[in-house]
């Protein structure tokens, strides 16, 4: 918190001692005033929704493509081989070098802002999954194998209490991304929602309301992230790393 109320100071005494243009850059306190009074509006909630709509829609989608390709290429070596030339071709392409094709097919609704940011959102997912699929203990599986515990059991038992924390990382920098992307298609394509909204204030010179709905962005973004950290501490806490920082605390 300190450091953010340091930031928005700086940033205050840049526009008053006119090191930033306050005609194109006003006062941060100004843009929080203008938050507070769109707040009692309907106009900003809608543009939020229509943003929280993609994303929920697209990390969803994320989620089930991304666990469950990665299980399967994380449990086999094969598959994992045969995989590997492909996902590391598709995995750099940046989702925004796709907006033109995906206008041309999907148009500039909802369901290309839904493609752009499941795209985005399902590789930070699929590669967390391989890897703690992969990343399980040898002593633990040949223990399980030892005990004659069923495919079955091993995965559940073993195998998916070592992969969930991966799991669960992959998740939070997923969620960050979709709603990074849904913005991302908002401002570009113009699907309704926060970014489109930022795109017309701009277009139209309203650069206070356009810095307001900036800082609504990321609000969002901070109170997603905040909301799957919580999650996360609380679905593990019985992981070694959850329990060594209640230990330090």
């Amino acid at each position: 918190m300190a450091g953010l109320v340091a930031v928005l100071a700086a940033l205050e005494l840049s526009t008053i001692f006119g090191l930033l243009p306050e005609e194109t850059f006003p006062r941060i306190s100004s843009d929080l005033r203008e938050l507070a009074g769109m707040a009692g509006g309907a106009e900003l909630w809608t543009a939020v929704g229509h943003t929280l709509r993609g994303w929920a829609i697209s990390f969803g989608l994320a989620v089930v493509i991304a666990v469950l390709l990665g299980m399967a290429i994380g449990s086999s070596k094969v598959l994992h081989a045969a995989t590997n030339a492909v996902i590391e071709f598709l995995r750099p392409i940046p989702s925004v070098a796709l907006i033109p094709l995906v206008v041309l097919v999907l148009g500039t609704g909802l369901q290309g802002k839904v493609f752009l940011a499941t795209f985005a959102a399902s590789w930070p997912i699929l590669i967390a999954t391989i890897y703690g699929m992969r990343d399980i203990e040898p002593v633990a599986l040949e223990t399980a194998r030892s005990f004659r515990a069923r495919p079955h059991d091993r995965l559940l038992s073993v195998v998916l209490p070592s992969a969930v924390p991966y799991i669960a990382t992959g998740l939070r920098v997923a969620s960050t991304t979709a709603l990074i992307l849904c913005v991302t298609a908002e401002l570009v394509i113009g699907a309704p929602g926060l970014g489109q909204s930022i795109a017309v204030a701009q277009a139209g010179g309203q650069y206070q309301l356009m810095y307001a709905l900036i800082i609504a962005t990321g609000l969002l973004g901070v109170l997603l992230n905040l909301v799957f950290v919580a999650v996360e501490k609380r679905l593990l806490r019985w992981h070694p790393s959850q329990r060594a920082q209640e230990a330090v605390r």
